[in-house]
């Protein structure tokens, strides 16, 4: 007859490779997510560059529809006459300015960057929307989760395990990139 230890091993030992594959997978599935959110936001570019492109002399590209990115489901829609440009995220290179960036990235970076000088670990989604003050429920993670993805995507951040982020090497202060 087996002993419980044994058997308590056993299951132990079981629940822990379930564990490993399932991060395997998660990982996985996140590498893919990256990529292909990343090849969704040239298509974006692609259109609209097409756009602007075919617009007529008097017009502009701001008066054709714009489809919403189903990823800014936080932000509240704009009055019709008061239209703002959608916030781009270039790709990070040395010496590029914070100020780039719309005010909501920059928020992202400033307490990533306070959390790297104080040399404290990085820092999840959740984390981050309580440091920001706001309703840590789903929605507002979620898309906050979007917009720090897609600063990883840009190379303004890294994201070092699953969920948790911090700045990208090089990226420090808000002057300069570096």
């Amino acid at each position: 007859m087996p002993s419980v230890v044994g058997l308590l091993e056993q299951h132990e030992l079981a629940a822990r490779r379930r564990v490993d594959g399932l991060r395997k997978e998660a990982d996985r599935i996140q590498a893919e997510l990256a990529t292909a959110e990343l090849e969704w936001q040239e298509w974006v570019i692609a259109r609209r560059r097409v756009d602007t492109v075919l617009a007529p002399e008097g017009g502009s590209a701001a008066d054709s529809a714009i489809t919403p990115d189903p990823r800014d489901a936080d932000t509240k829609p704009a009055p019709r006459d008061a239209a703002k440009p959608k916030a781009q995220v270039p790709v990070w290179r040395q010496g590029l300015a914070w100020s780039v960036l719309s005010v909501d990235y920059q928020h992202i970076l400033k307490v990533l960057a306070d959390r790297a000088r104080l040399h404290q670990g990085p820092l999840s989604c959740q984390e981050m929307a309580a440091a920001f003050g706001m309703d840590v429920v789903p929605a507002r993670v979620e898309a906050l989760r979007s917009k720090m993805k897609r600063l990883v995507a840009r190379g303004w951040l890294a994201e070092p395990a699953p969920g948790r982020f911090t700045l990208a090497a090089g990226v420090s202060g808000p002057g300069g990139g570096g």
